[in-house]
């Protein structure tokens, strides 16, 4: 059993948040934000018709797979370090906190809710899901049902309230 740090409630293991209190239950190591970077857009034009800006590449992230394009500023976030993310928004004295924080995209503004949605990424495929936000997400323009995974491919935009974001593939 994994006992929460913030009420004690305990849950079974595999758990990532406290069903009584939402709670991120991930050890404190874990518990880290990720640095955003900006990486080169290249390899991924020859996978369709995604159009992105030439970005600077950083050579230790030449091998990622998975990475999100930030639409309305170019900023490029690599999905590298875990097979699961939770992302969303920080909030000063608040004990959730996302593993990616668009926070510096103006996600209060957009309407991105603190954990807003996760990602699961497998050996070939990874999945999105809306973790209950208060403005909703849309994939492709649809909108998602909250708690229902998605799979997702090289191209789509998931909107998360008004920030959007194409995930980028590189096989």
């Amino acid at each position: 059993m994994i006992v929460c740090p913030n009420c004690q409630h305990k849950e079974l293991p595999g758990a990532l948040f406290c069903s009584e209190c939402g709670a991120q239950l991930i050890g404190a190591a874990d518990a880290s934000t990720q640095n955003f970077f900006r990486i080169s857009t290249d390899r991924f034009k020859d996978q369709g018709n995604v159009k992105l800006p030439d970005i600077p590449v950083l050579p230790s992230l030449v091998d990622t797979v998975y990475s999100l394009y930030i639409m309305d500023v170019g900023q490029i976030l690599p999905l590298v370090g875990r097979d699961e993310f939770t992302i969303g928004r920080a909030a000063e004295g608040q004990p959730i906190m996302p593993d990616i924080d668009l926070t510096p995209f103006r996600a209060y503004e957009n309407g991105v809710s603190r954990l807003h949605i996760s990602m699961k990424i497998t050996p070939q495929e990874i999945f999105a899901m809306d973790l209950g936000s208060v403005n909703g997400t849309r994939l492709n323009s649809q909108k998602m049902s909250p708690n229902q995974p998605y799979q997702l491919k090289h191209g789509d935009v998931i909107s998360m309230g008004k920030l959007r974001v194409q995930l980028m593939v590189r096989r």
